[in-house]
């Protein structure tokens, strides 16, 4: 079937939009119409070359909603008519990883997710004969796109899809940091680096397991009233503070008897190596987490010193939020709709498929918190 889809021709190049050929769904396997997708940085991320599992010509786009259109033989969890999120990362409730209960990283399709193709190593994208390239296993830049069966959450019916489909990564892995991975408690203090749609969503889920002081660190001036909106309690931009910035956010948290200082969680959401290093060192002695949440370009690495590490601060990683797609996401998508957690306010452009690449120059020019395509 012809499709419309945006299509990375090439690192650093701008998408294309056109009409592609999109086969249908094979054994265990799933048609969805994609009815909105966000443009998401690490979409960009790949684009622009810096991404060392980039391939091309590929059809980008990883948080999404739609309907289920269609379905292969030995589908089961999902049928026609069932509106859906695409998870870039699966849950297939089977794999070692899966059945470890330590980890979502489920491995069931991950070899082939990475070489940009389908479970049974061929893509059902192509133009004119030629094969594109399948993206994190959800190429949602097209108005319709085929997933494996494990790579879509069903949903509730009566979320529109223009603000859901951000829970698909954005909301997803802000908010699952804080309760998945750092099992932020109640009365904790924590500190955000960079205030971005990460970095919001990390702040509300601090708001909404009750953590006690939130502050927020970013260059611009302008988040400052976007991470209140969110639960931020306290605002510090590193150009203004008059001298370094760990030294700064470690007395800012001492509180009471502790003089130590330093947060019990901090949360990088930058993707820059030396903003990470001063995530870890702004830990508390004895107890402080690191969570790393942005992604560095190719060969990009992270250091400290080791004495950072031996007195008890811990470096840890999240992906997705450490949520299990299948599981988490339905519920996160309920939290949106009783109105315990906010989406509205972030998707702040909707546009067609058309304007994308001005989608994502919003972006870069710090003007979106979250663009959103509607198809």
């Amino acid at each position: 079937m012809d499709v419309r889809a945006a299509v990375a021709v090439g690192a650093g190049k701008p998408l294309e939009i056109t009409t592609v050929q999109l086969e249908g769904p094979r054994a265990g396997e799933v048609l969805v119409e994609i009815k909105a997708t966000g443009i998401c940085h690490t979409d960009w991320f790949t684009l622009s070359g810096e991404d060392p599992e980039g391939l091309f010509p590929a059809i980008l786009g990883h948080e999404g909603a739609g309907i289920v259109r269609e379905v292969g033989a030995g589908v089961t969890s999902v049928k026609p008519g069932d509106h859906v999120i695409p998870l870039y990362t699966p849950e297939c409730r089977q794999c070692p990883s899966c059945l470890s209960r330590k980890t979502n990283l489920c491995t069931a399709i991950r070899a082939t997710q990475g070489q940009g193709v389908m479970p049974d190593g061929t893509s059902r994208f192509s133009i004119g004969g030629k094969k594109l390239h399948h993206y994190m296993g959800t190429s949602t830049f097209a108005n319709y796109t085929v997933l494996p069966e494990i790579a879509v959450a069903r949903v509730r019916e009566d979320a529109p899809f223009d603000k859901i489909c951000y829970i698909g990564c954005g909301v997803t892995t802000g908010i699952g940091a804080v309760i998945n991975t750092a099992k932020v408690e109640p009365g904790a203090t924590a500190i955000v680096f960079g205030l971005g749609g990460i970095g919001l969503n990390v702040i509300q889920g601090l708001r909404l397991v009750g953590a006690d002081m939130i502050i927020g660190v970013d260059i611009n001036n302008d988040k400052k009233a976007w991470g209140e909106k969110f639960g931020m309690t306290h605002f510090v931009n590193p150009a203004e503070i008059g001298g370094d910035l760990v030294p700064h956010l470690v007395n800012m948290t001492k509180r009471g008897a502790d003089q130590i200082g330093g947060a019990d969680y901090t949360f990088d959401c930058t993707g820059n190596t030396k903003v990470m290093r001063q995530a870890l060192e702004s830990c508390h002695r004895g107890w402080g987490e690191s969570i790393v949440i942005g992604v560095a370009g190719a060969g990009q690495e992270i250091s400290t010193r080791p004495f950072q590490l031996v007195t008890g601060r811990v470096w840890k990683g999240t992906a997705f939020g450490g949520a299990r797609g299948r599981t988490d996401v339905p519920k996160i998508v309920d939290w949106y709709m009783d109105g315990k957690i906010q989406i509205d306010p972030m998707i702040t452009h909707t546009m067609p498929l058309e304007d994308i690449n001005k989608g994502f120059d919003l972006m870069h020019h710090g003007e979106s918190v979250r663009g959103v395509v509607v198809f």
